[in-house]
């Protein structure tokens, strides 16, 4: 079974940045496409950002210019650095792992956005 343990998450004032991290315990984590999601009190889970398996990387209109999705295939970890960051980005966060059929989830982590 791969596990996804996130981090990075916290209170950060508006304007600020936080690094989220997502490591995944699979020997083949570089197969995997990753993607980052987020879900509001109230609302669905979206999609916020992913990155290939190949480096390709795409992004929700509302952060494109304020977060980086990455990834390091030696430490098994995708990042999500997250600049400029506003109340609506407030949400819990959660890390994804896709190959063909299977989907794997992080347990999330709070991100609060607030004065």
């Amino acid at each position: 079974q791969v596990q996804l343990v996130e981090s990075g998450g916290g209170l950060v004032q508006p304007g600020g940045s936080l690094r989220l991290s997502c490591i995944v315990s699979s020997s083949t984590f570089s197969a995997y496409d990753m993607g980052w999601y987020r879900q509001a009190p109230g609302k669905q889970r979206d999609l916020v950002a992913t990155i290939t398996s190949g480096g390709s990387t795409d992004y929700i209109d509302s952060v494109k210019g304020r977060f980086t999705i990455a990834r390091d295939n030696a430490k098994k970890t995708v990042y999500l650095q997250m600049n400029s960051l506003k109340p609506e980005d407030t949400a819990v966060y959660y890390c994804n792992a896709n190959r063909g059929k299977y989907h794997y989830w992080g347990q999330g982590t709070q991100v609060t956005v607030s004065s």
